[in-house]
């Protein structure tokens, strides 16, 4: 009698370097497959000085040939130092290795923390993430390890915590409760499209405002509620139970200078909280003295050339946006150094450097990862591919025949798609914003509603894209905090981990678009969705 042979297929589990690796070589080689059968597109913007149609055509860039490699080669070290994530991710890597090397962080965990329900904290994380993308995208370098932190005091598996903290910035990052940035970039182009019907029509900073709250809410709700129902119960606990036991506060203390001892640590740690109290506070008013114009040598983080205070503050040219990531820096290493002296974890220079040192053990390992990342980003955005795509999209929303919200639910899917692959709001909206709103203003919804659309539709997929520069920043943290170094989380495993969030938020978007809309409740001052 033979006996059957069972053959199990070993799954490969590569590290997310050379994944990163292996897509860049993919991009390379797509490339010249996709050039050698001319494929391009043509899309229309609009001249904002005289409002005329520009006729556009972009061709697949070639890089699978001599000045293609030649191209990837020469602008390897230049693509890497220029990437966004490097410089941020190392300035705060700094400020935070001060902080939680002086014990400022684990004093907050368990005297704060500890006492608020996790739930509660949930929230707070996927609020904070939101409402941070009003300034970059520094939320992601900020609240992933201080989340995680958290996460860890509290009993609970860390990976939990970085989830939650990216997902409240990723598939947040297109509202907030106050304005910034992004709506000094886009409205040029809002204003532009909808001048083509009305010459006289008019886009305010404000025109999102009611509606931005209101979505950062609803999100933050049930962004909380996928993570305490669907995340956390997949990974578990910190620790187990019986460690749990052992950490528990309560202790029985037989020996008189034990029980001083605990005293006395006590008492450095309050005083070394009081420390960094008021210097964080010093700090934050001498920040907010920066951007205050008009003043006794005020207002030095303000781009003074420009007309406006907002536009002073998000302009392409501001100080505040500019230097906002050394700003944390600075104030986080202050709020540290205050601490640690105050708590005497601090006796001299010698000793910052050591305990900083040690927490900055793991950088090698991210700056390699940052590296292939930043390759397969400028690689991809070389090529063209996700411009030519996003133009095929505006024409075949271009020739749709009907409006309304069929044609808004289109949209708002297919720009979804297509965020995929152009991550840059504005780079998109350029493209997307003639095809876009004079179509759907002849249906009466509002361009201030559709330049909303537009926010949403890319914070349903901004998470799961490796496109988005700060993606590898997500990727990097959950392999930090990673316990099982044998399997690391990759590319692939990342997007499948917080996929359930994705897509109930994509719904989430999409109900409460169409569900606005319908109702017909006003987006911001005297703007309502309909013209």
């Amino acid at each position: 009698m033979n006996k059957k042979r069972k053959l199990r297929l070993k799954r490969i589990k590569l590290h997310p370097v050379t994944i990163y690796l292996l897509l860049t070589l993919l991009t390379i080689i797509v490339s010249g497959i996709l050039s050698s059968f001319k494929f391009q597109t043509t899309y229309s913007t609009i001249n904002s000085t005289d409002l005329s149609i520009i006729q556009n055509t972009v061709t697949v860039q070639n890089l699978f040939n001599y000045d293609g490699l030649k191209y990837v080669i020469s602008n390897a070290s230049r693509n890497f130092i220029s990437f966004a994530p490097l410089s941020m991710f190392i300035l705060t890597a700094i400020g935070m290795s001060v902080l939680i090397s002086s014990g400022f962080l684990d004093f907050l965990s368990k005297k704060v923390f500890s006492k608020i329900d996790n739930k509660i904290i949930t929230f707070i994380i996927i609020f904070i993430g939101t409402i941070s993308t009003i300034i970059n995208e520094i939320g992601y370098l900020i609240l992933i390890p201080i989340a995680a932190s958290i996460y860890e005091n509290k009993g609970r598996n860390p990976l939990s915590g970085v989830i939650a903290a990216f997902c409240g910035v990723a598939f947040g990052a297109g509202t907030s409760i106050f304005i910034g940035s992004l709506e000094v970039s886009l409205i040029p182009y809002t204003t532009s499209a909808a001048r083509l019907v009305d010459p006289n029509y008019h886009v305010s900073l404000l025109s999102n405002l009611f509606i931005m709250i209101a979505a950062t809410i609803i999100l933050s709700i049930v962004g909380t509620i996928v993570v305490e129902k669907l995340i956390v119960p997949r990974f578990g606990k910190a620790k187990e139970k019986k460690d749990l036991e052992l950490d528990t506060d309560i202790e029985v203390i037989d020996d008189t200078i034990e029980e001083e001892n605990r005293l006395n640590t006590e008492y450095k740690e309050r005083r070394g909280f009081r420390y960094s109290l008021v210097a964080s506070i010093i700090m934050i008013i001498l920040f907010i003295y920066s951007v205050i114009p008009n003043l006794p040598l005020s207002g030095m983080l303000l781009d003074m050339n420009e007309e406006t205070y907002l536009r002073q503050l998000f302009g392409a040219n501001s100080y505040f946006q500019d230097g906002f990531t050394y700003m944390i820096m600075l104030l986080f290493i202050v709020t540290g150094l205050a601490y640690g002296i105050g708590s005497k974890k601090f006796k001299n220079d010698r000793d910052v450097f050591e305990a900083c040192h040690e927490n900055l053990k793991n950088l090698g390992g991210i700056l390699i990862l940052i590296f292939f990342a930043s390759q397969f980003i400028f690689v991809f955005r070389r090529t063209n591919i996700g411009t030519i795509l996003t133009g095929i999209v505006a024409n075949v929303i271009d020739s749709i025949s009907f409006g309304g919200i069929p044609l808004l639910i289109i949209s708002i899917l297919l720009i979804a798609l297509v965020n995929l692959f152009l991550t840059t709001a504005e780079a998109k909206w350029i493209i997307l914003a003639p095809v876009i709103v004079p179509p759907l203003m002849q249906f009466n919804i509002a361009p201030q509603f559709l330049q909303f659309v537009l926010r949403a539709s890319d914070s349903m997929t901004n998470g799961i894209t490796p496109l988005s520069s700060f993606f590898v920043i997500f990727i990097a943290y959950m392999n930090i905090y990673n316990r099982d170094n044998e399997h690391p989380i990759g590319i692939f495993r990342g997007i499948k981990l917080i996929l359930p969030y994705c897509l109930i938020i994509a719904a989430t978007w999409l109900l409460l678009l169409i569900g606005w809309y319908i109702i017909g409740l006003p987006i911001g001052p005297n703007v309502y969705p309909t013209v």
